[in-house]
């Protein structure tokens, strides 16, 4: 009720300020109680205890303000960034776009952030024993001479106070970004990230896009499986440009929200019959409700993340899919989430 009428002002604004606001009053909210699990949807994924699997995809909490109250409004956990070793402004704005007619944003922020030294020190101070369960996603600045040993550094900063990583190398914003998904660049990769993690063995999740062809899916799955990654988010944002009704269409980035479901489905398909389920997939872009959280996990997601649906259907959403999931689950006569992962594919 309350975003149906707070609605109509957010959409007034820009949309890069509309979205600093929403942070801004998050900021301002009262720390939520401690996670609940829920008995039917928790699951451990990579050691991992995940106390429902609905998630908050990275690239709203970029600078990990927020990220620690989000269990608060149901999310089973929460991905903050992309942080890059330094700080960077990202790309001129505008860069944030709304497509209403299509329930779809197009983005191209370009990894703006503060840097993970500034980052870390936030982090730390609100990290708490037995707390709600944060993803640290991390990238390269733009202008590093050396992207892999970027990486390398945010694994190094930032995995002592993650309970996951996702190393995002498919965000369209960044040049050259995507090149890393090939499989040389992939193995190089992996290899010192995988390397560079340490003792504490946190588990390292790998971003891909939705762009991909069948030999590229290929490939991302074999060099996952040998350098022993822990988990698959599939997908980021498409280059891609279905038929679009908004005025924004032929901005330049990156889409997501509805006009991304069929594709990240597709894709995240693709990758479960390959790998079947020697590796966890994460299912992510065009879920707003939650029969699309039910079809991820059937073609064999364990978890789900959302973002651009809220801007849509606002903070209500992620109890509301975690409620109707429950009742699919019961409806197809599963007693636990772990039942449905997989079964169509």
């Amino acid at each position: 009720m309350f975003y149906r009428l707070a609605r109509p002002i957010f959409f007034s604004m820009d949309a890069e300020q509309a979205h600093n606001l929403s942070i801004a009053l998050l900021r301002m909210m009262p720390a939520p109680a401690a996670v609940k699990e829920d008995p039917i949807l928790a699951q451990t994924i990579a050691g991992i205890r995940f106390p429902n699997p609905v998630g908050l995809a990275a690239g709203y909490d970029k600078e990990g303000l927020v990220a620690h109250k989000m269990h608060g409004f149901g999310f089973g956990f929460a991905e903050l960034g992309t942080l890059t070793p330094l700080p960077q402004p990202g790309n001129p704005q505008p860069r944030l776009f709304r497509l209403a007619e299509d329930r779809a944003v197009i983005n191209r922020m370009g990894f703006n952030n503060g840097g993970q030294a500034a980052a870390a020190e936030r982090i730390a101070k609100r990290r708490q024993p037995g707390g709600a369960v944060i993803g640290i996603n991390i990238g390269a600045n733009k202008d590093a001479a050396d992207r892999i040993a970027d990486y390398v550094t945010g694994v190094v900063c930032m995995s002592p106070l993650a309970d996951y990583l996702t190393v995002n190398i498919s965000s369209p914003n960044t040049p050259g970004l995507r090149a890393l998904q090939d499989r040389a660049a992939l193995d190089q990769l992996l290899g010192a990230v995988m390397a560079a993690r340490g003792a504490d063995r946190t588990p390292i999740f790998l971003k891909v896009a939705p762009d991909l062809d069948q030999a590229d899916v290929e490939d991302i799955a074999a060099a996952c499986l040998d350098h022993g990654v822990d988990g698959l988010i599939i997908s980021n944002t498409t280059i891609s440009r279905p038929p679009l009704r908004s005025k924004a269409a032929g901005e330049a980035g990156g889409l997501s929200g509805a006009p991304l479901t069929g594709l990240s489905l597709q894709r995240l398909r693709d990758f479960r019959r390959i790998l079947g389920k020697r590796l966890p997939l994460i299912g992510v872009g065009g879920i707003a409700t939650a029969e699309q959280a039910y079809a991820r996990l059937r073609a064999g997601a364990s978890l789900i993340q959302l973002y651009s649906a809220l801007v849509y259907e606002g903070p209500a959403l992620p109890r509301r899919i975690t409620r109707d999931l429950k009742a699919l689950l019961a409806r197809d006569g599963f007693s636990h989430v772990s039942e449905a992962v997989g079964v169509d594919a």
